[in-house]
């Protein structure tokens, strides 16, 4: 096709909510109106698929086939009237929130949503040449005109700024050891979704790009006189599928997406609790009295610790690593070994690694099976891998699966290994000749292979213990990871520009779908942090999802509770912290599983009103109550915070009140209380027993916080026994109103529980009065105005 003859489409055989255009030079356009708030737009050049299956596609699901859903099935969406207008030379389909006008000649789309009673443009292709019609090469373009009022988020954990504007991407998965996280590209996750804020008009939208081939987002830092300021996508393979996705604020966009690809994985409680982690201990060569030692440390400074992550020295045969291989000289006895962290309390996730190396002793058997990647020849296609060479399981034959499963479960959960940890699963693989068990080239399809050997090592977990809610971590992903794993942002070096960036990283990674999620505590690679380094990640860290100190520093040292004795029982008062949170933590956790809601966030994705939230800064909100100020340089005593407008903000530890939509300035002091602001209003689920190493205990409470004048609010908290896999769940409902005289809580509990206890910050004088319950006790203590409830029994 000729580059000065754009094709001209007409309209084909279309069926209920699938529309087909067609050229007579070859393209076929498929449009899918799938809900009133996503339409899918997919472009053939040549009228045929190249990726006739997708994997991240799951809507409301927890699962996909391993085999693929097809393309076309339209199962999980519903589907909804809509209206097609045509009207030469374009053609429109409206739905109750989006209008999208395509120009039949050349295939033109322009996309507006609906807010309130108008339609507002959101995006539409550039004038010239927005897709590839066989002009260039083989690749998958899509340009689109850029506005300059344009911010743009997600694209999943990226380097660098929050906003993405003016900044390119290569989504190539990588082992990005060491990375600097002001500017390292690429990273360790495919997810080509990012959401767009158009600031002038208040219009938010999501595109998702559905390909697991490697792309590049080019966000405007290209230019090009003839074009037109843009932005592009641009596939090395697959097909243009393009879900375009509207909603009222830019929650709705995340939400919605998250749905899109599948509903997050609701995990045990005590994956929310401090994991202990580092290279140093299984590479050593007493590795199990090493890890004893732990134990005994954790026991001697009171740290609580609800598992560990067994790093692959496990599984060493001298200085190299063998997936499944259990290494004797280190583990005499691993079933023992096992079990003596469960009789403490803590459960141990095991890592394990796709590739075997080529003199692994299970490497002929997998050869001869034929459950390696292959070369264009037939013999295992070989790839430079930690230690060595080795080939790279193929995940898309179900004989490999069935061999995954099998060692998972026979070399790890039979001998009393909790969880997996999934590992140095980019898949790096550059053979452009490897194939796959169907023939098919293995370049385009490398995040699928993570999908399918997370998939597998959960479906191991989840048959051999059916009554359990698995458990598993993975360091590399795609969209729809969310389904499967826990992940945290890799490698990272220890530096405060990384404390700083992986903020960032984490709330990116949180718009794209995956919020249950974490950073190596203290910096993974690179020097040892030291004290005040350290102190200010934990108290960041024991924010996040995942919670876990990991590191492998240059001069062999180890980042631990107790690497600096001055600072030992702060940690320790962190950690408690941590634990203390948990049920909020859970309660999120939940509500990202049950409502898609990101557990980590941005402050503008809860104020999108307040323009100031946008802007680059260190926030972020843990759920929708508690906004986290972490200290990221040095030095640093007080911290400026700006609050985001439309509520006020309780200082938790100090109880002040300050209102929104201004900065204040805090003491950020080197102890257990790092800067944390909740919102007016709410009221967040704690522990509040008193906790020990190996003696764990709970006692529910929630810290309150009123409206400072007149209001009501309501709120409610999640329960369950936290790790059955079919338990019945209970739930906390607090009904809390005042004015300025008084306040009144309404208690409402399901489950077991006799006693609550409520803590109001301790300035807070208003008379408090219980229906629900009788007050036991009211008195200021430890900062706070302590009130003990005691339920009433009908």
């Amino acid at each position: 096709m000729k580059l000065d003859t754009p094709p001209l489409f007409g309209i084909g055989q279309s069926d209920g909510n699938h529309v087909v255009l067609s050229s007579p030079d070859g393209p076929i356009a498929h449009i899918f109106v799938l809900e009133e708030d996503i339409v899918r737009v997919m472009l053939l050049p040549d009228g045929s698929l190249q990726a006739p299956k997708s994997w991240t596609v799951c809507p409301g699901g927890e699962d996909v086939a391993s085999e693929g859903r097809d393309r076309f099935d339209l199962s999980g969406f519903s589907l909804p009237r809509f209206l097609l207008q045509f009207n030469e030379p374009h053609v429109r389909i409206v739905t109750e929130k989006i209008r999208l006008t395509i120009s039949l000649r050349g295939f033109h789309c322009r996309w507006e949503v609906k807010q309130g009673e108008n339609w507002r443009h959101a995006a539409e292709d550039r004038p010239t040449q927005a897709y590839n019609f066989g002009w260039w090469d083989k690749a998958v373009y899509h340009y689109l005109r850029r506005d300059p009022d344009e911010l743009y988020f997600g694209l999943g954990e990226r380097a660098g700024t929050a906003n993405r504007a003016g900044q390119s991407y290569q989504m190539t998965n990588l082992d990005a050891m060491g990375y600097d996280a002001r500017s390292t590209d690429p990273l360790y996750k495919h997810i080509p979704f990012y959401l767009t804020w158009k600031k002038t008009q208040g219009v938010p939208f999501g595109l998702f790009y559905d390909t697991l081939a490697d792309c590049r987002f080019d966000m405007g830092r290209e230019f090009d006189n003839y074009h037109g300021p843009y932005r592009y996508f641009r596939g090395e393979g697959g097909d243009l599928d393009l879900y375009f996705i509207a909603g009222d604020t830019p929650m709705d966009v995340t939400r919605r997406y998250t749905w899109l690809t599948g509903r997050p994985a609701m995990m045990p409680k005590w994956s929310l609790g401090y994991s202990g982690s580092t290279m140093s201990y299984t590479d050593a060569p007493d590795a199990q009295a090493r890890m004893a030692e732990f134990l005994e440390k954790c026991a001697e400074h009171d740290i609580l610790c609800d598992s560990f992550h067994l790093s692959s020295g496990y599984t060493s045969i001298g200085p190299k690593r063998y997936v499944f291989n259990w290494n004797y000289d280190k583990f005499p006895d691993p079933a023992a070994f096992a079990q003596s962290y469960l009789d403490h309390g803590v459960r141990l996730c095991a890592n394990i690694k796709p590739c075997l190396l080529r003199d692994h002793p299970r490497f002929e058997e997998a050869a001869a099976k034929r459950l390696f990647i292959r070369d264009s020849d037939g013999s295992p296609a070989l790839a430079q891998f930690w230690d060595e060479t080795g080939a790279y399981l193929d995940f898309t034959n179900p004989d490999t699966r069935a061999w995954w499963r099998e060692r998972v479960t026979e070399a790890l959960l039979q001998v009393g290994i909790a969880a997996t940890w999934n590992d140095n699963n980019e898949f790096e693989l550059w053979n452009d000749r490897a194939r796959l068990a169907s023939g098919e080239r293995a370049y385009h399809s490398r995040p699928l292979h993570t999908l399918l050997m997370i998939q597998a090592s959960k479906q191991a977990q989840s048959a051999f213990a059916p009554d359990k809610r698995p458990f598993l971590i993975s360091r590399a992903g795609a969209a729809g990871m969310q389904r499967y794993v826990q992940t945290w942002s890799g490698d990272n070096y220890t530096s405060w520009d990384t404390l700083k960036f992986n903020i960032r990283m984490g709330t990116g990674l949180a718009l794209s779908g995956v919020s249950n999620t974490g950073h190596d505590i203290g910096g993974f690679s690179g020097p040892k942090p030291d004290a005040e380094l350290l102190l200010r990640w934990v108290q960041f860290g024991i924010f996040l999802p995942r919670f876990s100190i990991h590191s492998w520093n240059d001069d062999h040292t180890v980042n631990e509770p107790w690497m600096y004795p001055e600072i030992t029982g702060t940690i320790a008062g962190l950690i408690k912290l941590r634990a203390q949170l948990v049920p909020y933590l859970y309660d999120l956790l939940w509500r990202s599983h049950s409502d898609y809601q990101p557990m980590i966030r941005p402050t503008f994705l809860d104020f999108p009103e307040d323009p100031a939230c946008f802007a680059e800064n260190d926030e972020m909100m843990l759920g929708p109550n508690l906004l986290v100020a972490a200290v990221v340089e040095p030095g640093r005593t007080e911290r400026r915070v700006y609050l985001p407008a439309g509520t006020g903000w309780y200082d938790v530890w100090r109880g002040r009140v300050h209102q929104g939509g201004g900065e204040v300035t805090v003491p950020a002091p080197l102890d257990d209380r790092p800067p944390l602001f909740a919102r007016e209003g709410s009221a967040i689920p704690v522990n509040l027993a008193e906790q020990h190493f190996n003696r764990p205990a709970d006692g529910r409470g929630f810290w309150v916080f009123p409206n400072a004048g007149s209001g009501s609010f309501t709120a409610e908290c999640f329960e369950d026994d936290g790790e059955s896999a079919e338990s019945r769940h209970s739930s906390w409902k607090l009904s809390v109103s005042g004015d300025s005289c008084d306040i009144k809580i309404s208690i409402a509990c399901e489950g077991p529980w006799q006693r609550l206890v409520l803590l109001l910050p301790a300035q807070e004088k208003r008379s408090v009065s219980l229906v629900g319950a009788t007050i036991g006790s009211d008195r200021v203590e430890g900062g706070w105005r302590r009130i003990e409830s005691i339920f009433l029994v009908a």
